[in-house]
């Protein structure tokens, strides 16, 4: 085959799965991300009144989540390697979509923070079970480019999430007599139900088995995947297992990276719409429902047209540690530069500026582990990055809500969140500078190591 037939049968490879897988995981993330926030938009709109919460209750029933995704974090990964993506992702839609379906009826704090908890053991290993999946269909030098495309879901799950969440709320009493929030759970959990039983039939497992690739594009993926596979093993087979994973350096610093990032995008996640219910007494201004859930969408838009520029970028010239570190110092300034802004419409800005910061580092972040790791590796290294993340999502949550009961205010919290994220790009100037051991080049994500 000629250099030139070659590109042409790549990009139309690459072009497929994006149009046929893509769009498909992601509504799948879309509806993951609005099911473990949906709390957010429920609590300041009668869930805290009518369960009785204090910010730090909310706070704790906000994170408890994390612990029981953590506990089945790499376990759910692992089987996911073993059964195959299809069967697994399917299955936990379908079970978290249930567990979702009974915040409907929840009727105290306890019961709260038991489905909450149930939530995140239903959910466990989805996210790094979707970042593997799309992994093992395209080639690295495309990979950021997909994960882009993947992760645009989560900011757009706020832009289209909070408005429908408030359009939700607002039918308060019209459904079988069901609060407004309490609808809006059931509204929200249904699709999850549906996606999964669709997701059985409709993903395939691995590119050799899809009928909608051509006899040359099948072969080109095969390929190209199992020449990486090779030059990340080295010919050591034997460091393809939960040992690399779990002793490596490389996957523990980028874990904690992920920390941080994570820190602030679910102290943002789950009290933004509380930070702007409290313009009120603040500012003196008054906003009605869907006004408040327009402001929460605010910030997320430009966050999914920076994702994608910068990501293209990254693209382009190969994910560099500035791509990372250059969001997460931006971040570490914006976040508690919007305390001392004088009006609703300047703080909005520089939380936009933040959710652009978190969001342009993510999808070039998850490029990086399945560079140097492959296999079972590579399962259990993304699903122990992903579970240290998921600690910062409990302690943000928690400690967020505990701090501003404590001080009264969001600027302590805020200023914590702050500090992780510069943890995390200072994190990923000094891993740019360790020489990867295997080849004397640099860790991926500082230059180049193909």
């Amino acid at each position: 085959m000629s250099h030139a037939s070659n590109d042409a049968v790549a990009a139309s490879a690459i072009r497929k799965v994006a149009m046929r897988l893509v769009p498909f995981v992601a509504l799948m993330f879309f509806i993951n991300y609005l099911d473990r926030t949906a709390i957010s938009f429920a609590a300041p709109n009668g869930m805290n009144s009518d369960l009785a919460l204090s910010a730090a209750q909310f706070g704790f029933a906000s994170g408890i989540f994390f612990l029981g995704y953590i506990l089945l974090e790499v376990p759910s990964n692992m089987a996911l390697h073993r059964f195959g993506a299809r069967k697994w992702l399917a299955r936990i839609m379908v079970s978290w979509g249930v567990v979702a379906l009974l915040f409907t009826w929840v009727d105290s704090a306890n019961g709260l923070y038991a489905l909450r908890f149930a939530l995140g053991v239903a959910e466990a290993g989805f996210f790094p079970g979707a970042i593997l999946f799309l992994s093992l269909w395209v080639p690295s030098r495309y990979r950021s480019r997909i994960l882009a495309l993947f992760y645009l879901a989560q900011p757009l799950t706020t832009v289209i999430g909070a408005p429908l969440a408030a359009s939700l709320i607002q039918h308060d009493g019209v459904f079988f007599g069901l609060a407004g929030w309490r609808f809006m759970f059931f509204g929200v959990a249904i699709p999850a139900i549906v996606m999964g039983i669709v997701a059985w039939f409709y993903l395939v497992d691995r590119p050799a088995d899809a009928r909608w690739l051509s006899v040359e594009e099948k072969r080109w993926l095969t390929e190209e995947l199992a020449r990486e596979s090779r030059e990340k093993s080295g010919g050591d087979h034997g460091r393809h297992g939960l040992k690399i994973a779990f002793t490596n350096g490389r996957v523990w610093t980028l874990a904690l990276i992920y920390f941080g990032f994570i820190y602030g995008l679910y102290a943002l996640a789950f009290f933004l719409p509380t930070i702007i219910g409290g313009f009120e007494a603040q500012f003196g201004t008054r906003f009605d429902l869907m006004q408040k859930g327009l402001i929460t969408a605010i910030p997320y838009l430009p966050a999914a047209i920076v994702l994608y520029l910068w990501s293209r970028d990254a693209t382009r010239r190969g994910v560099r540690s500035w791509h990372v570190a250059l969001p997460a110092f931006t971040g570490a300034i914006s976040v508690p530069l919007a305390l001392y802004m004088d009006s609703p419409a300047a703080t909005v800005a520089v939380i936009t500026v933040t959710a652009c910061s978190i969001f342009a580092a993510l999808p070039n972040f998850w490029t990086l582990p399945t560079r140097f790791l492959d296999g079972a590796a590579a399962a259990a290294g993304v699903a122990l990055i992903n579970t240290v993340g998921n600690m910062a999502g409990f302690s943000s949550s928690y400690l967020t809500g505990a701090l501003h009961d404590l001080t009264g205010s969001y600027t302590v919290p805020m200023f914590v969140v702050g500090g992780f994220m510069l943890m995390s790009g200072i994190l990923m100037l000094a891993i740019s500078r360790v020489p990867r051991p295997d080849s004397g080049t640099r860790m991926p994500g500082g230059v180049h190591a193909h």
